[in-house]
């Protein structure tokens, strides 16, 4: 069976919209702290609890799942990932004590841990060899979902409460539905496309001339980099409201406001940094995102409420188009290992984002908000890791080889597989 060289957009356009749905479900979380935090007493550290709760769940199980779905596909583990969603955000609803609220919080997560590895895999299989235009497809629905929930928070959950959330439950269940269909797609076709690999003509791997430490260095460096982009977005994700209603007198609907704008500059800053990669090459996108947003981070601590905005558009815009040529890249490094590069990388940032948002919240405690963003805005001087990187071919605008089985990767890559 020959591989079809053009994407399957249907199936890339139903995990984009099911990953929207999936981000905006998750983000709530932090969208309703300035509800959460007056109605149980909470302090900024045992707000980082709750992030921390949730992103560990979701962090640690993913490159399991991603490792489990490497060797045993599983199509239809997608729609029951999304009930997860659904059980936690009823019991956040519902939750009459801290120690609810951190449960609630676990199983949030546990949707995501299902979600990203396994459609990340269903991305690669629809990409028809354009791998970052499909992983910028698919991650752009995660922001746009993450941009939407503090805006339906500020119209929903402000208004009527966090039970608020229990109505939001009910598009878990609308993502459930489509992901059936995925799920059908996936057995019928994506897994035929791995096997078609197989017997394709396969261009020549970069990685093989690769040593495997040098595969392993270049990993532990993707992760550096992730954990940097990942801490500074923890930092505004769960601070920016209160630090623009402690700075600037702002209300709560219109730190939402300003918290909506910068997550949808990152949605766009997602959108665009996949087809950069398979144009330029994915190690020129990780440099410039990485290391060109630092000017943008150095200044924010100083600025007026004027320029505090158009900086977070930057920083958004800019940051976010890196993690599509990460994933991608992360993938090149390691043929066949797609679900446990997608776990890893996915679980990596929520974990250093539950991570980040913990230890800023103590600092915050401690000191101040303003000084958390002053320590924050050095983190992304880390990109200047991305000169270790190897080039890789495929990179710059020439379409790569199918996705592969392990068995292949093992087979043609066995030096470069770690």
């Amino acid at each position: 069976m020959k591989e079809p060289e053009r994407p399957a957009f249907g199936v890339l356009l139903a995990i984009c919209t099911c990953h929207l749905i999936n981000d905006m479900l998750q983000s709530l979380l932090a969208a309703v702290y300035p509800t959460l935090k007056p109605e149980f007493g909470l302090s900024f550290a045992q707000i980082g609890l709750v992030t921390l709760a949730y992103q560990l769940t979701a962090s640690l199980l993913q490159p399991v799942v991603g490792l489990y779905a490497d060797r045993r596909p599983t199509p239809f583990s997608l729609p029951i990932g999304t009930l997860f969603t659904f059980v936690g955000l009823l019991t956040l609803s519902a939750a009459q004590s801290y120690p609810l609220l951190l449960t609630g919080a676990c199983v949030l997560g546990m949707g995501s841990s299902v979600f990203h590895p396994e459609s990340s895999r269903v991305a690669r299989m629809a990409s028809g060899g354009r791998p970052g235009l499909a992983q910028s497809l698919f991650q752009v629905g995660g922001n746009v979902g993450s941009a939407l929930g503090p805006l339906g928070a500020a119209i929903v959950v402000v208004r009527w409460g966090r039970r608020g959330l229990g109505g939001f439950s009910v598009l878990a269940l609308v993502s459930t539905a489509i992901l059936l269909g995925v799920g059908l797609w996936y057995k019928r076709h994506g897994l035929a496309r791995l096997a078609g690999g197989r017997r394709a003509p396969r261009a020549a791997s970069a990685t093989g001339t690769l040593s495997r430490s040098q595969v392993k260095r270049s990993i532990a460096v993707l992760m550096a980099l992730v954990f940097s982009k990942f801490v500074y977005l923890a930092s505004i994700g769960s601070y920016y409201t209160f630090y623009l209603m402690h700075r600037f007198g702002v209300s709560v609907q219109s730190a939402q406001m300003h918290l909506f704008v910068f997550l949808a500059a990152a949605a766009a800053g997602t959108l665009t940094g996949g087809p950069l990669g398979d144009r330029f090459g994915r190690k020129h996108v990780i440099w410039f995102s990485v290391l060109g947003v630092l000017p943008f981070t150095l200044a924010l601590p100083y600025a007026s409420l004027f320029w505090t905005g158009p900086l977070t558009v930057a920083i958004g815009l800019v940051l976010a188009s890196a993690f599509p040529a990460i994933v991608v890249y992360g993938q090149e490094l390691i043929p066949g290992r797609i679900g446990l590069v997608a776990g890893l990388f996915f679980g990596l940032s929520f974990g250093a984002a539950g991570t980040g948002a913990a230890l800023l919240g103590v600092l915050a405690d401690a000191t101040s908000l303003e000084l958390v963003y002053r320590v924050c805005a050095f983190l992304p001087a880390l990109g200047m890791l991305a000169a270790l990187l190897p080039d890789l071919d495929g990179g710059a605008g020439q379409p790569l080889p199918a996705p592969q089985t392990r068995g292949e990767a093992l087979r043609a890559d066995g030096q470069a597989s770690v």
